[in-house]
């Protein structure tokens, strides 16, 4: 039986799987472990279950044994692993797509709503209580109408157009390739990210972190969007520049922000808690109990299938 570190606490349910299909190292108590404690261990295992909180750098990868012969990351991205540095070892690395773009397009569509219609401010004055109506009061902006930009229009992007679309949005998206007719589902293509964003009311960004991707919105970028445009984020925090977005909304370039990752998770810029228009939420992209145990399993699939195959469909690199 192949022995497997996995180094966050999981949902009971997956845990039992785990334990059922490896020599399974848990954590108890689901301490965040330091990447020399990941190094140390992982001694005399196979393989590795991660998750996003685990940064396998170049430095901790090369330091890892070599019976390690997989990392399976818990999630659907994998900026948090050095891909080459795990290939040049010889370590597969697996994510978990598919099954979290229900739950993820979901919180997608909250910081829309979040954002257009002000309840950050909502939340915080029906708290304070003596809030009185007026026809003026705490006015935002309304979906119906308004053109909605898409960074990344993949399974997530697809999902949230579609609820969108039945809320009367106008669907505009910017991908490296179009997309088939059947999956754009009327939605207008834009080949450059200018085009888009100087059509986009509000933007939802769903791409994958990369080096193309990284800090997209900037000070320049920023002023491509209409003045008092919407800018939300179910991606990756390292698509934004908050400097440029924090500047942006205090200028009210940029209307509102709807925020599920940031940069320094779990440490957000200090520049956002001064802006009442920023709604923000503690990465919960994923978090329904249905999407994480699925997740889990899949992240021990992924194992059990390249043991026992030498490959994974699920494999990123």
């Amino acid at each position: 039986m192949k022995k497997i570190l996995i180094t966050r606490k999981l949902i009971k349910d997956s845990e039992d799987k785990a334990a059922k299909t490896f020599n399974s190292l848990f954590n108890t108590n689901d301490e965040l472990y330091s990447q020399s404690k990941v190094v140390k261990m992982s001694q005399g295992c196979d393989g590795i279950l991660t998750s996003l909180t685990d940064k396998m750098d170049k430095e901790t990868i090369k330091k890892l044994p070599d019976t390690i012969k997989i990392i399976s990351n818990f999630a659907v991205g994998f900026g948090n692993i050095d891909l080459n540095a795990a290939k040049e070892k010889g370590i597969a690395v697996t994510n978990t797509p598919d099954v979290l773009s229900d739950a993820t397009a979901e919180i997608g569509i909250l910081l829309i709503l979040g954002a257009c219609r002000r309840a950050s401010e909502g939340i915080q004055s029906a708290k304070e209580g003596g809030w009185k109506w007026s026809a003026d009061y705490l006015i935002g902006k309304q979906l119906t109408g308004t053109r909605l930009g898409i960074l990344g229009m993949g399974r997530i992007g697809q999902k949230i157009a579609k609820i969108a679309k039945s809320l009367g949005m106008l669907i505009h998206y910017h991908n490296r390739s179009k997309l088939s007719e059947d999956k754009e589902n009327g939605a207008t293509y834009h080949n450059n990210i200018k085009s888009l964003f100087s059509a986009s009311d509000v933007l939802s960004i769903c791409c994958p972190a990369t080096k193309e991707t990284e800090n997209m919105i900037n000070k320049e970028t920023v002023e491509y969007f209409p003045k008092g445009a919407v800018i939300t984020n179910v991606a990756r925090g390292d698509i934004i520049d908050d400097e440029a977005l924090i500047d942006a909304l205090n200028r009210r370039k940029i209307y509102a922000a709807g925020l599920d990752v940031y940069k320094n998770e779990p440490n957000l810029n200090p520049g956002y808690l001064k802006i009442k228009s920023a709604f923000i939420l503690p990465h919960l992209g994923s978090a329904t109990k249905d999407t994480r145990i699925a997740m889990a399993n899949l992240a021990i699939d992924n194992i059990d299938e390249f043991f026992n195959t030498g490959n994974c469909v699920n494999k990123v690199n």
